[in-house]
C-alpha cells in the first residue's frame, strides 16, 4: 500500500509538470502538496513495515527526535500549504478579473516558502523543547511512532510548561490555517450562492 500510494502521488506530480495546460498555480500548489504527502509518508511509514518484519516494535531516542522533527515539519507545512491553496481558490472565485494580479508566481513562491519556514520553525521549536528534557539512560520508545505527547509522558522533567507550549503552538499552527481555510470556504460558497 506504500508503494501503491507513493507510486500514485507521484503519477499526480508527473502529470502536472509534463502537461502544458496544468502548469497553473492551482497545479503548482497541488503538486507542492503532493510531494509533502511523499515525505510525511516516507518519515513514518518505513520504519512501521522494518517493524513488522522485525517484530521489535521500539525506536531509539535519535531516531525518535529525527522522526518527530520530519513528521512535524511536513505536518505544519500540510496545513499551511492547505490554507494557501483555500486563499487561491477563495481570490480565483472570489475576485476572478484581479486573479493574475494577485496571485502572480512571485507571490506564491514566497507563500510556498513562508509555509517551508514556519514549519521548520514550528519543528524546531519542539524538537530543542524535547531535547531538554531529561530521561533515563537508554530510552527506548516502545512505538514504531514517535509521539510528542509520549515522549513527554516518559520525561523525568516539569510537564507543564512543555504541555502548556504544545497546546499553545498547536493553536496557532493548527488553529490559523484552518480558520483561514474555513474563512476562504465560506466567502467562496456565499460569492457562489
Amino acid at each position: 500500500m506504500y508503494l501503491v500510494t507513493i507510486l500514485g502521488i507521484l503519477l499526480i506530480i508527473l502529470a502536472v509538470s509534463s502537461d502544458s495546460h496544468l502548469h497553473t498555480l492551482m497545479y503548482f500548489f497541488l503538486s507542492n502538496l503532493s510531494f509533502n504527502d511523499i515525505c510525511l509518508s516516507t518519515s513514518m511509514i518505513p520504519k512501521m513495515l522494518v517493524d513488522l518484519q522485525t517484530h521489535n516494535q521500539s525506536i531509539t531516542y535519535k531516531d525518535c527526535i529525527s522522526q518527530l522533527f520530519f513528521v512535524l515539519v511536513f505536518t505544519v507545512l500540510e496545513n499551511c500549504l492547505l490554507a494557501v491553496m483555500a486563499y487561491d481558490r477563495y481570490v480565483a472565485i472570489c475576485h476572478p478579473l484581479r486573479y493574475t494580479l494577485i496571485m502572480n508566481p512571485c507571490l506564491c513562491g514566497i507563500l510556498t516558502l513562508f509555509s517551508l519556514l514556519i514549519s521548520i520553525v514550528d519543528a524546531l521549536l519542539h524538537s530543542l523543547m524535547v531535547l531538554q528534557l531529561s530521561f533515563c539512560t537508554d530510552l527506548e520508545i516502545p512505538h514504531f511512532f514517535c509521539e510528542l505527547a509520549q515522549i513527554i509522558k516518559l520525561s523525568f522533567s516539569d510537564n507543564f510548561m512543555y504541555n502548556i507550549l504544545i497546546y499553545i503552538v498547536a493553536c496557532i499552527f493548527g488553529g490559523v490555517p484552518c480558520s483561514r481555510i474555513i474563512f476562504s470556504y465560506v466567502h467562496i460558497v456565499s460569492s457562489v450562492l
